[in-house]
């Protein structure tokens, strides 16, 4: 045995002994309490009594040496501690559940639901084929979408209440993963009958227009990037909830709206819209597919992420 094998051999004999006075069951207890945030619910869905949890998570403080948990209104708040340890916790029981017998993701046997949130102005073009694909691939799951993101998605994300996003914005934190699934190209749209624009637009013209966004107090709004100084936010006429109300309403004024090309070209015929390309400013969009990573290791998700991804390759 060589002196690099003497020296590896005790500590890892060391770590198996500790593992080994380690009771792994209440790792999936933790992962309980953390996704439901309520020791009663969490209870509940482990079909264990409350203060056998109770007693868990008082544990799961010792070994951690860590509140972990402290109370919230009704409820209970994870720690900083309690987060950070979340996504690898996960994780592993993750990988050791896909392992187990009947345990993997089989998608012509599932009755599995993934929930997605699909930003708009991308909900209108990936809806029907999001839920089209999966009723072909797989009968038996069902997939839940929703246009509503708020300040709360990142929770709703890292506790799996929604498993991805689909937006032109990504997000930075690290315990996020982002997937980048295409680009688009940022142009002008206005009435054809609009007085003052033309293919030869400039900053200077821009600048003079009035302009309608999409909302810019809601979360993830497609426009809120574009008009982030009090000299652009002047420019603003109207706000309308979605992009596509904000195209109608171009149609029929003498404002212009940042839109992506797809979307322009999809409504310029129906609506009498003139698209003018934008020289002048930063103008390529990329859509980006994100989910938390203490799901990366979930078979289901893995599935549902290839999917969605084929779902904009096939456009």
């Amino acid at each position: 045995m060589s002196d690099a094998d003497t020296e590896i051999q005790p500590k890892t004999a060391e770590a198996e002994t500790h593992l080994r006075n380690v009771d792994l069951n209440l790792l999936t207890v933790f992962d309980a309490v953390m996704q439901l945030q309520n020791i009663t619910r969490a209870a509940n869905m482990l079909g264990m009594s409350q203060p056998a949890v109770s007693n868990a998570v008082a544990r799961l403080k010792v070994m951690f040496n860590d509140d972990l948990f402290v109370r919230f209104g009704r409820g209970i708040q994870p720690t900083m501690r309690a987060r950070q340890l979340f996504g690898p916790i996960r994780q592993a029981l993750q990988l050791v559940m896909n392992e187990l017998p009947g345990a993997g993701f089989d998608p012509y046997l599932s009755t599995r639901q993934f929930n997605v949130a699909i930003c708009s102005p991308l909900d209108k073009r990936f809806t029907s084929l999001v839920l089209k694909a999966a009723e072909e691939l797989s009968p038996g799951v069902s997939v839940k979408l929703q246009t509503i993101v708020n300040d709360d998605i990142e929770h709703q994300l890292r506790y799996q209440n929604i498993e991805f996003v689909i937006s032109y914005r990504k997000f930075e934190r690290a315990d996020f993963c982002n997937h980048a699934l295409f680009n688009d190209e940022l142009v002008l749209v206005a009435a054809q009958n609009h007085p003052r624009i033309s293919p030869h637009m400039s900053d200077e013209k821009y600048l003079k227009e009035k302009h309608a966004v999409m909302m810019m107090d809601r979360f993830y709004s497609f426009s809120s990037p574009y008009y982030d100084d009090s000299e652009l936010v002047s420019l603003i006429s109207y706000q309308g909830t979605d992009l596509f109300s904000v195209v109608e309403i171009v149609s029929k004024s003498e404002m212009v709206a940042l839109v992506p090309r797809w979307l322009a070209q999809a409504n310029a015929g129906i609506l009498n819209l003139s698209v003018i390309p934008l020289p002048w400013m930063k103008n390529t969009l990329t859509c980006y597919l994100s989910w938390h990573e203490s799901s990366s290791k979930d078979k289901g998700n893995m599935w549902m992420k290839t999917l969605l991804s084929q779902c904009v390759v096939s456009l």
